[in-house]
C-alpha cells in the first residue's frame, strides 16, 4: 500500500509545494532556501523513511521565520493526508538517538490530537545564519497540522549542530515506527474509540 500526498500553499510570505510518501527510501529533494534547515529535513526524511519533495520560495530577505513555520504547516498537512484513515498503523513511536555528543528522546502518538512539548537544552542562538528557535517553530507547526502528539526531550549535548540533528533524526525514527503497519491489527484502528 502506497501512502502519499501532495500539498501546496501560497501566501504573500511563502510559496510552498510538498510531495510526500511514507515508507520510502527514495532520496529527498528539499529546497527551502535555508541551507541548514534543508540539511535537517534531509536527515529527518532519511531516518523517517520518508520521500519528501519540498520546494519553497519565501521572504528570506526579511528573515527565515515565515519559511520555516510555513514549511511546518505544509509538511504537517501533507503527513496527515498521507496517513489517510490510519487503519492498521502502529500509532505510537519512540526513539532515543545519539549524534556524537548529543542525545535526544522523542515520543509520538498519531492520535489526531495535536500537542507539542520540548524539554531539555534550550534552543537559542544561531548556527551560521539559522536561528535555533526556528526548529521549535517548525516542530510546533508540524505537530499541530499533522494532528500528532509530539514530545521531544534533548537529554544533553555540546555541539549545537549535533543537538538539532539528533532531534530531527529521532523524530524521523519515532514517526517511522508510528506509521508502520501492524499486521496483527488487520486494518483496524488502534483505539478504544474505534477512530483516531
Amino acid at each position: 500500500m502506497t501512502r502519499k500526498s501532495e500539498f501546496k500553499r501560497k501566501t504573500k510570505e511563502t510559496d510552498i509545494s510538498v510531495d510526500l510518501e511514507l515508507m520510502s527510501l527514495k532520496e529527498a529533494r528539499i529546497n527551502s532556501g535555508v541551507p541548514f534547515f534543508d540539511h535537517m529535513l534531509a536527515s529527518f526524511a532519511r531516518h523517517g523513511r520518508l520521500f519528501i519533495d519540498l520546494q519553497c520560495r519565501g521572504d528570506n530577505d526579511i528573515d527565515d521565520h515565515h519559511t520555516v513555520e510555513d514549511i511546518g504547516i505544509c509538511l504537517g498537512t501533507a503527513f496527515q493526508k498521507a496517513l489517510g484513515d490510519k487503519a492498521g498503523i502502529t500509532r505510537f513511536g519512540d526513539a532515543v538517538v545519539p549524534m556524537d555528543d548529543a542525545l535526544t528522546m522523542v515520543a509520538v502518538d498519531l492520535s489526531g490530537r495535536p500537542y507539542f512539548s520540548h524539554r531539555g537544552i534550550e534552543l537559542k542562538g544561531y548556527i551560521n545564519r539559522f536561528s535555533e528557535e526556528l526548529t521549535l517553530e517548525f516542530l510546533r507547526s508540524f505537530a499541530g497540522n499533522a494532528g500528532i502528539n509530539l514530545h521531544i526531550n534533548v537529554l544533553y549535548g555540546e555541539n549545537r549542530h549535533h543537538i538539532h540533528e539528533s532531534i530531527f533524526k529521532a523524530m524521523g525514527v519515532a514517526l517511522y515506527k508510528a506509521v508502520s503497519l501492524d499486521p496483527f491489527l488487520a486494518g483496524s484502528v488502534l483505539s478504544t474509540k474505534g477512530t483516531i
